[in-house]
């Protein structure tokens, strides 16, 4: 096993290990800063991540959080998934980059990201899956999508893939919109205030990525932040 600890720059999952991590940045409820900028998954290892961003950490000095990693799969039956939600506000961003290169036979990844950006917030995802010739049998998918509260907010969603095997099942996607509007009024004709179905449909779109968390007692508190956090944007 190499070194695991998520302040150093390499992780290596070793033979048939497991590992789950969780990284959030902000609200006053880090949990973990920083993640390896060098991930390597050998043969039949499994990695699952989950990132949580929230406005108002102690990156507010410089205005939001940032993050790189490079993952490989480097051995046959290796996997990752990788789940990530940024709730930005005011003058906060982030930027997230995620690169999976599939190095080997029977190799599945999945990432999966959803941002709110509010204010004159600019958050970012640019995810890239590569694979390998030779890596045959691979599965790899990729989600982003996002959601503007304000006409001066941006989220910018670059999702990539380079194939260089034929036997795969690859896809990708990005959405970037607005709440739909059609639902709140439905919702408002059941007597929920527009602001309570504004916070109803923010909390669904962000749930599947919360609902990831391992610990039931970081899903809770990690949660709470979030609802807050939905509450005062």
């Amino acid at each position: 096993m190499g070194d695991n600890s998520t302040g150093n720059k390499r992780l290596v999952i070793s033979q048939q290990e497991r590992m789950a991590l969780t990284i959030v940045h902000g609200a006053g409820c880090t949990k973990e800063e920083r993640l390896p900028a060098d991930i390597e998954i050998r043969e039949g290892g499994s990695l699952e991540i989950v990132i949580v961003s929230l406005s108002g950490g102690d990156s507010a000095a410089d205005g939001g959080f940032s993050l790189a990693t490079d993952i490989r799969l480097t051995g046959e039956n290796a996997s990752c998934r990788i789940y990530g939600a940024a709730i930005c506000k005011g003058n906060d961003g982030t930027e997230m980059k995620i690169n999976v290169r599939h190095l080997a036979e029977n190799c599945t990844s999945t990432q999966s990201f959803r941002t709110i950006a509010s204010g004159n917030a600019k958050c970012g995802f640019h995810g890239k899956i590569t694979v390998a010739p030779g890596a045959q049998r691979t599965e790899a998918y990729q989600e982003s999508h996002g959601i503007l509260l304000s006409e001066n907010a941006r989220i910018e969603t670059l999702p990539q893939l380079e194939i260089y095997a034929d036997d795969v099942k690859c896809s990708h996607g990005a959405t970037i919109g607005k709440l739909d509007e059609n639902q709140i009024f439905y919702m408002r004709s059941r007597g929920i205030s527009e602001k309570n179905a504004r916070d109803i449909l923010l909390r669904a779109f962000v749930s599947p990525i919360i609902g990831m968390i391992h610990e039931d007692t970081d899903k809770e508190r990690i949660g709470l932040h979030v609802d807050n956090l939905l509450i005062s944007i």
